[in-house]
């Protein structure tokens, strides 16, 4: 499964002692400050992929997001959903999308906080490990964007006409976010006792339980509860700062690099988009998930200090 989902992106990597160590970041709300899904909704609009209805129930949705959080049955409703709404959707004009939009619709949303802690990470030694529940297609890009060392995330099945075929080959979400965590460090040496993980999420509890240095970053009240009960740090992230403004000289990835890594995963952030709209009478709570890098340490707050090289 490793060797599947696990994918390394193009960024330098920084040699490691042995045992190695990682960061392992949730994506949404944890590092980037709205769902990733949501965001890239005019721009799949724009390509013809969703209608007027669901842009327009976008700030709804994006509502709820910030609210709260989503539990099993309405994560696996919206596997469900996701399955059918992307069948038949073109590949490559998914790639092209997400590629053409992703500076500006990510760069501006990521939160300050994290971009610090994730640089701290790179210079103690640690990979970093973006774990999402939101598709390959968007969570690749913005890895490579943001300088992580893998990402696993959600895929979904594409046919030899180069269209989705509406089933979904791996759902990155709870236990299963675990197992990929675990698998990784057996493939990578990874001592999970002196690893780090950070989620937003309670559905991310089987994860944060995986590594010996959890933290809770905006946690929803459930996630929230827990941390508490385990004694957890708990961190919050306020400030999205564009990259450009941290490091003027960091050198972006050219967009065709980036549309040959965009893809399945957008056709998931619009299932999720559209998904959250049509739960808004619910009278329930929703969530999904996204992560970062670079800058200096600035304003972190309490929480598990960060250990030089491991």
């Amino acid at each position: 499964m490793v060797g599947a989902y696990a994918r390394p992106v193009e960024n330098h990597s920084v040699p490691h002692s042995t045992p190695r160590t990682a960061a392992f970041f949730d994506l949404d709300k944890t590092v980037i400050a709205k769902s990733s899904t949501l965001t890239f909704s005019k721009s799949f609009y724009q390509g013809g992929l969703i209608n007027r209805r669901a842009v327009l129930r976008t700030a709804y949705a994006q509502f709820v997001f910030l609210a709260g959080g989503a539990d099993h049955d309405q994560m696996e409703r919206m596997r469900e959903y996701l399955s059918s709404l992307c069948r038949g959707w073109d590949v490559a004009q998914v790639r092209e999308i997400v590629a053409e939009t992703l500076h500006d619709l990510i760069d501006p949303i990521i939160y300050d906080e994290a971009a610090s802690l994730i640089e701290e990470h790179h210079a103690a030694g640690r990979d970093v490990v973006i774990v999402s529940t939101s598709g390959a297609e968007v969570v690749e890009p913005i890895g490579e964007l943001l300088g992580a060392d893998r990402v696993v995330a959600t895929r979904m099945v594409v046919g030899e006409d180069g269209r989705f075929t509406g089933e979904v080959e791996y759902y990155a979400y709870g236990p299963t976010k675990a197992e990929a965590v675990r698998e990784l460090a057996a493939s990578e040496g990874y001592d999970l006792r002196r690893c780090y993980a950070y989620s937003d999420s309670v559905t991310d509890v089987p994860m944060l339980e995986t590594v010996g240095r959890p933290c809770a970053v905006n946690p929803d009240r459930a996630l929230r509860r827990e941390a508490v009960a385990r004694g957890w740090p708990v961190r919050t992230f306020s400030r999205p700062v564009p990259l450009k403004q941290r490091l003027p000289s960091l050198s972006m990835p050219s967009r065709p690099v980036l549309a040959a890594v965009a893809a399945v995963g957008a056709a998931a952030a619009t299932a999720t988009l559209v998904w959250y709209a049509n739960r808004r009478n619910t009278g329930k709570k929703h969530r999904v998930l996204m992560p970062a890098f670079v800058a200096k340490r600035k304003d972190l707050g309490a929480g598990v200090p960060i250990a030089p090289h491991e």
